[in-house]
């Protein structure tokens, strides 16, 4: 049995989804904290992403979700197992747009991040005090700062407030963590590297598609020269001699630019798979 905190707020309906299609799922229950989990092996509790890095770093979770800007944060130590790509932003340093920053004049700062805040201006040479925010930092500038610093994920809002980015401190997305002394506990250990192979095979699955072809004999060798895998792709020979199927694991995001590369080399009847999973 392992204790796993997942965040509330906009990360959840992610990890809900990521769980999903490892063969877990996770439901709300009404407004308890305390989601139903299909795994009896795991018992989950909804916390705030910015708790989460500390709480499984002092053993109150074996493991749990949360974003790296968070584990920065907090100065959490714990086990990173898996960065999830999901939920990627920035942290910036940004001010009102024609704002003339100075570094010998002294600034009002504003933000959620207060450890990483002061370690950039403090690094940078600004003189500053600073304004813990909780929420709505964007509001701030101009009449209560100078300067805040904010995750981003277009930067619209910060257009929408007039603000501009003079830095990019931190990249951020979401990772899935765990309690150094959890990863010491035999039964614990079997159950979150579980969790992790599950979580990296759904991650390979989403960004790989399948490809299935068939290909007349005198171009089969052209065809392999163009043809990428994740190792070879498998060959078979079609009934009665007239030519081969063949079966390639290709980048999704490359798959657009492939297609016609294929049918330029002799490949027909192009079928594409999406991919549920990818156990290597």
């Amino acid at each position: 049995m392992i204790r796993l905190a997942i965040p509330k707020g906009y990360m959840s309906r992610n990890v809900a989804a990521l769980f999903s299609d490892c063969g877990i799922e996770i439901k709300e229950n009404g407004r308890s904290y305390r989601p139903f989990c299909s795994d009896p092996e795991i018992i989950v509790k909804i916390k705030k992403p910015q708790n989460i890095a500390k709480l499984v770093e002092g053993g109150a979770y074996d493991a749990g979700i949360t974003g790296y800007d968070w584990i920065v944060e907090s100065g959490a130590s714990v086990c990173e197992l898996v960065d999830l790509r999901m939920d990627k932003v920035k942290i910036v340093a940004a001010v009102p747009l024609g704002y003339d920053l100075k570094k010998d004049k002294k600034i009002v700062v504003a933000s959620e991040y207060e450890n990483i805040s002061r370690r950039f201006l403090s690094s940078e040479g600004y003189k500053f005090s600073f304004i813990k925010s909780f929420g709505a930092t964007e509001a701030y500038p101009p009449e209560d700062a100078d300067m805040i610093v904010e995750n981003v994920a277009t930067g619209r809002t910060l257009m929408w407030n007039n603000l501009c980015s003079v830095g990019t401190i931190l990249e951020s997305s979401t990772r899935f963590i765990a309690n150094k002394d959890s990863l010491c506990d035999d039964g614990k250990k079997d159950k979150i590297d579980e969790l992790v192979c599950a979580m990296k095979s759904v991650l390979l699955g989403r960004n790989k598609v399948l490809l299935e072809m068939n290909v007349d004999a005198g171009d089969l060798k052209g065809l392999m020269s163009v043809l990428p895998a994740m190792k070879m792709p498998t060959v078979s020979e079609l009934y009665c001699g007239s030519g081969y199927a063949v079966k390639t694991c290709v980048d999704r995001c490359c798959v657009g630019k492939l297609i016609p590369v294929l049918k330029r080399a002799g490949a027909r009847d192009i079928l594409e798979y999406n991919l549920r999973k990818i156990v290597r």
